[in-house]
């Protein structure tokens, strides 16, 4: 719900939807209380859409969509009008987490097809709601095209959550190479990696601030013993339990590790808005049952806090424009069915 996501993969989104009972009646795309958003359009009609962001010029989305004839996410790149919807991973596996390069010619996503052309099985949920974190996902780059794919990670275990700097030199990223679920970076070439987090828990979801100072993500650390094992137990099984998560931000070297958040909810898919002191998020906090999820937004000092959207029952991976005039983010509403969820952009009005 990746997220972007843990960040957070559609995987993952499909698991949450099943959660909620119903989708938005179909109607309006807006809410009068979104004061914030003007000229929303719908770009994807049916399936399952979701992590879309944008290219650095803005002119192109690039996104993760199970839709036939697919029975699990494919990464597909289209106008930022919606036109000329592309497949460009390769049709196998289930792929996650894709993210331009600043030239526009080349894309990072993460993708299980090494170890499996078929899509990955359902995670066991017989201990309750519970995310996959598939050993089996790598990180790739490739052409825009679909052509000429490079492996960047080649280690044990979940790497995902792929984000590219502004200068296209570095990518974040989650992995649990060192046996618990933690930020690195590397080289655009999958070298010099470098560990930014060390604090038992989960850190994800990671996107560098367009100015390229600051990390953004989503992080929840066990405060008890009985959390804590059932944590690690679920880690050895390649799970996670996302019920609990806040805000953090960090300097682009791990430094100066910074809680945003601190409300026991399901924060989680963070955003920077281009100023780099605002933060835009997804939540359940609204809902006692924790069920639906809104955006809101945040100044990174902690103030201000405010709803950005509402009524439809999944807003979530949230993306400001490198100019900050456009947002884009998908969404259940106007949704014709309990499990689909489109792309959405919208121009943004700040108040």
């Amino acid at each position: 719900m990746r997220t972007r996501c843990i960040a957070a993969c559609c995987a993952v989104l499909a698991c949450l939807l099943t959660q909620l009972s119903q989708a938005q009646s179909v109607g309006t795309l807006t809410d009068p209380r979104e004061i914030h958003l003007r000229n929303v359009r719908q770009l994807t009609f049916g399936g399952q859409n979701a992590e879309a962001y944008f290219s650095h010029d803005g002119n192109k989305i690039i996104f993760q969509s199970t839709r036939p004839p697919y029975g699990c996410d494919q990464i597909f790149i289209m106008n930022s009008d919606g036109s000329d919807v592309t497949r460009v991973s390769s049709g196998e596996g289930r792929t996650t987490c894709a993210f331009f390069l600043p030239d526009g010619k080349r894309f990072i996503y993460a993708s299980t097809h090494l170890a499996d052309s078929a899509c990955p099985p359902e995670p066991d949920r017989s201990r309750g709601y519970v995310w996959p974190l598939y050993p089996s996902f790598d990180i790739f780059s490739a052409g825009t095209d679909g052509t000429d794919r490079v492996r960047l990670t080649a280690v044990e275990g979940y790497d995902a959550e792929g984000a590219v700097s502004p200068d296209g030199q570095r990518i974040v990223f989650t992995s649990v190479r060192d046996g618990d679920l933690e930020l690195y970076t590397m080289d655009v070439d999958g070298s010099d990696v470098k560990r930014l987090t060390r604090r038992e828990g989960f850190d994800g979801g990671p996107f560098f601030s367009w100015d390229g100072r600051y990390i953004v993500y989503r992080s929840h650390y066990p405060d008890t013993a009985e959390e804590r094992d059932d944590y690690r137990s679920l880690l050895s099984q390649d799970l996670m339990r996302p019920s609990r998560a806040e805000i953090f931000y960090m300097k682009e070297d791990g430094s100066d590790q910074t809680r945003v958040t601190s409300d026991g909810s399901a924060n989680w898919a963070p955003f920077m808005h281009p100023d780099s002191r605002r933060i835009i998020y997804s939540s359940n906090k609204h809902d006692p049952e924790g069920r639906t999820f809104s955006l809101y937004m945040i100044n990174r000092d902690g103030s201000g806090d405010r709803r950005i959207t509402f009524g439809a029952r999944f807003d979530a991976f949230p993306m400001f424009s490198r100019d900050g005039r456009r947002l884009v983010w998908c969404s259940t509403r106007n949704a014709r069915g309990p499990r689909e969820f489109n792309v959405f952009v919208a121009d943004w009005m700040d108040q």
